[in-house]
């Protein structure tokens, strides 16, 4: 499979070029609305998904597409996520902000044999960096390869989305951070925490949904930049394995403290 980051790379920037950006700022009423209650797609996250899964089964015929879109019309395929080669794509990683035109949104696409990670890509649409990773081989943003890094500051970053706890939940995190963790805003984008981990921006993140395709691509990148993801309790976050819930930090002695100030 080695050989595969630049069709990869150049089939993302096509629909970044041809789709993505020509939209943004730009969409019409008709072409977004809500599958759920405060969740958006648009027309942007269909054309996407259907372009990239093309070109992606041109590149590996055998392999398996999940898509974030095929799988809200068919939630089984996601079930199948252990077995053989699957491509699992996002086909617009934070459409929310997409929809209120202002970044961070990203293209994310992940490579997994039987349920393994083994090759990740995020691409920001708008500064065009992208990062790239291959298990075993390291984490590259721009081809250059990178180390996870602390934050600057007194205080470890962590990005908590609160307001989506209840408000006891809110109120005991808050506690719990008080002269140990600065708690900081999440960009609405897993495409973006997960470079914001590795480069320095922020130290740990905690994720209450687990979708394979928010969290393939970066979790790979994270672990191989030197971070750790692992589930609130301690288990390995696997695409193959069910379950609620993921802290991620840049190194794992950051994971160690954010389990012990969060949750013990």
């Amino acid at each position: 499979m080695h050989g595969l980051y630049q069709p990869v790379l150049d089939l993302m920037r096509g629909v970044a070029r041809d789709i993505m950006m020509p939209r943004f700022r730009n969409l019409a009423a008709h072409e977004y609305g809500e599958k759920t209650p405060g969740d958006f797609v648009t027309i942007v996250d269909r054309e996407s998904e259907a372009l990239l899964s093309e070109g992606l089964t041109r590149l590996l015929p055998e392999a398996r597409i999940i898509g974030e879109e095929a799988a809200a019309a068919d939630p089984s395929i996601v079930d199948r996520v252990g077995e053989g080669v699957a491509w699992i794509i996002d086909p617009l990683d934070g459409t929310n902000n997409f929809t209120e035109g202002k970044s961070p949104f990203a293209i994310m696409i992940g490579l997994s044999v039987d349920g393994e990670r083994e090759a990740g890509w995020i691409l920001d649409p708008v500064s065009g960096r992208i990062a790239h990773a291959r298990r075993g081989a390291g984490c590259f943003f721009d081809g250059e390869r990178v180390t996870a890094r602390r934050s600057e500051g007194a205080l470890p970053k962590a990005a908590i989305a609160t307001y989506f706890m209840p408000e006891d939940r809110q109120a005991d995190v808050r506690r719990r951070a008080e002269g140990r963790l600065e708690i900081v805003a999440i960009p609405r984008c897993a495409g973006e925490q997960y470079p914001r981990l590795i480069l320095g921006r922020n130290d740990i993140a905690l994720y209450e949904r687990t979708h394979v395709w928010d969290h393939a691509a970066g979790a790979l990148m994270l672990e191989e930049a030197g971070g750790r993801i692992a589930r609130n309790d301690g288990e390995p976050y696997r695409l193959d394995v069910p379950g609620k819930g993921a802290i991620a930090a840049n190194s794992p002695a950051m994971w160690d403290l954010a389990k012990a100030v969060l949750f013990d």
